[in-house]
């Protein structure tokens, strides 16, 4: 049995489309309805039992999952960045993230569990994921914190040695209309054209960039999912690991992505960035991605504008999610 806990999420629902499209279904999916719009991310899914995050970390508390398990993929945390509740985050992406890591590790459990790029803060320390660097690093929100200070303590107690951490960098694609304002810009540049023929882009808050030329790491989903599966079957995938395009590439660039792919002429608006994110805002991330490719990993990445493409012409459009 596989565990995917944050199943009804972007990137766990797809992991789980991922292992469905191997053949495997005998899934414990993992997570938090509530009153999202989440559930609609399971209809085409196929797994074995569902429960909610709360009576799955009871169980995990006393010891009634079955160690026979094959692995559990944790992908169950907030993913907001601007989430204001320190102590919400702190039990949440933390907390509750060394319960499954103590527990995968006295059961000889394979664990992989989703860190963040929003742990390198302003990129000054770079982009390696090597272990020995996650101490120099410096996260601009209590997001990023919340992830770093878990793999703080995996690397303080060892566990890196047994366990697989991912350090995701800016990943879109289908199953994320639930995350309202955390929805990816390909996703609202749909959105904003269908609305108006145009995307609002926020105006550069640091010299050195130009309006929309700050730059991100870009992942379509479908891409992220090849590489844990990957990592998921490799027996020497412990440590960190980016899980990034390894390009950096403009706002510009994909709003015309988004643009091209929907034959709109381009109009793109400049707005101010709130005052909340400024100080607090990535200009530029790109994952370095050597550690990754020497395990043997070696599918190519989609460009941006095959991505955004495939995205709004196969999902958006016509209100798909994956595997239907």
């Amino acid at each position: 049995m596989h565990i995917v806990t944050g199943g009804a999420g972007l990137i766990g629902s797809a992991i789980v489309w991922g292992l469905n499209k191997l053949g495997i279904e005998d899934i414990l999916l993992v997570d938090h309805l509530g009153t999202s719009e989440k559930w609609k991310n399971l209809r085409a899914l196929k797994f074995s039992d569902y429960i909610e995050k709360d009576v799955f970390r009871k169980l995990i508390a006393d010891n009634k999952i079955s160690p026979q398990t094959d692995a559990i993929i944790h992908m169950g945390a907030c993913s907001s960045t601007t989430e204001t509740d320190a102590s919400y985050l702190m039990d949440n992406n933390f907390s509750y993230s060394k319960e499954l890591a103590l527990f995968s590790a006295q059961h000889n459990i394979k664990f992989i569990y989703a860190s963040s790029a929003a742990t390198y803060g302003d990129g000054s320390m770079g982009y390696s994921d090597d272990e020995a660097s996650i101490e120099k690093l410096r996260p601009l929100n209590i997001y990023g914190y919340s992830k770093q200070i878990f793999d703080l303590w995996a690397l303080r107690k060892g566990l890196f040695k047994k366990i697989t951490g991912l350090k995701f960098f800016n990943v879109f694609g289908p199953n994320e209309l639930h995350k309202k304002e955390m929805r990816s810009m390909v996703c609202r540049s749909f959105e904003q054209i269908m609305e108006s023929s145009s995307i609002r882009l926020f105006k550069s808050a640091n010299s050195d960039y130009a309006d929309g030329e700050q730059k991100r790491d870009f992942l379509y989903v479908k891409d992220a999912v090849g590489m844990v599966l990957f990592l998921l079957e490799n027996q020497n995938s412990h440590g960190i690991f980016n899980i990034g395009s390894g390009k950096a590439e403009t706002w510009n660039s994909l709003a015309e992505a988004a643009f091209s792919a929907m034959n709109i002429k381009s109009n793109i608006i400049y707005i101010d960035m709130p005052e909340t994110l400024k100080g607090r805002y990535q200009n530029y991330t790109k994952a370095e991605m050597q550690k990754l490719y020497s395990l043997g990993y070696n599918k190519p990445v989609s460009s941006l504008n095959e991505a955004v493409k495939d995205y709004i012409l196969n999902y958006l459009a016509p209100e798909k999610n994956l595997g239907d």
